[in-house]
């Protein structure tokens, strides 16, 4: 089943856009700040009601009978999700079995279990969120959604306040739900980690669609260099590939003086 937008748009921010995402693949969406990836990935989550355009899930116009219902299809994770009370880090992973309330009491806390060890938060269980630091906290948002076991995974640039062995091993993690048949939706700044993560990439530039497809295709040096304006190339070899930055070209003209 995909998920998609047809020809979107929201006032100010985007413009007539059209993707489809596949479920089984990792997707990221990229592109410079302003571009309008946090709100396409809203949109996709059925949280922003688009000015044109429509939302499609499995070729049909999503609609969802309750917020229960798309809870129970989208896991979606804000760039700055808020947390309303302080309760403890296993009490905050349990909240996203809420949309499964009447499964088996053994199913819900199998996936609360699995939530908490892929996130390596043994540990940190009975900790309150309020002692957590910006990484853990991170970590116990996302173990949260996890727990949902939803059909889409949609996270707003989920690596942004962690570690590289624990960005790594959540990269796995999405990873491991695609290959469930779980569709995943990233917004990732890291151009690297989506060269190497991503099965396929949605590259936007001031709220147009500007190229779509495998990594290797969106993440050209000639996209980068036209969306991100600077020189780059990549390094290594596929699966490992490290991006190199060109410093910025010497100023020409006449020499500075300085007197003394």
């Amino acid at each position: 089943m995909s998920l998609g937008v047809e020809s979107l748009s929201v006032a100010g921010r985007l413009g007539d856009v059209s993707i489809l995402c596949r479920r089984g693949l990792v997707t990221a969406i990229c592109g410079p700040n302003g571009a309008g990836k946090s709100t396409l990935l809203s949109c996709l989550a059925d949280l922003q009601a688009p000015d044109a355009g429509r939302i499609v899930l499995g070729g049909r116009v999503m609609t969802f009978t309750s917020a229960r219902e798309r809870a129970q299809w989208i896991g979606y994770l804000p760039q700055s999700p808020e947390i309303a009370w302080d309760i403890s880090v296993e009490v905050l992973v349990s909240l996203g079995r809420l949309p499964w309330a009447e499964a088996p009491a053994g199913e819900n806390a199998v996936a609360i279990e699995d939530a908490i060890r892929d996130m390596d938060l043994e540990a940190l269980r009975h900790r309150p969120v309020s002692s957590l630091s910006g990484g853990e906290r991170a970590r116990a948002l996302m173990a949260r959604v996890l727990a949902t076991q939803p059909g889409w995974l949609l996270a707003d640039e989920p690596l942004a306040s962690l570690d590289l062995g624990h960005a790594a091993a959540l990269m796995r993690r999405f990873r491991q739900q695609a290959q469930k048949g779980r569709g995943v939706v990233l917004v990732l700044h890291d151009l690297a980690t989506a060269m190497n993560h991503a099965d396929y990439v949605v590259v936007l530039d001031r709220g147009a669609l500007v190229v779509e497809g495998p990594p290797e295709v969106a993440l050209a040096r000639d996209i980068i260099s036209s969306v991100w304006k600077c020189r780059a190339q990549w390094l290594g070899d596929p699966g490992e590939r490290a991006l190199s930055i060109a410093p910025p070209s010497p100023v020409t003209g006449s020499a500075l003086r300085i007197v003394d």
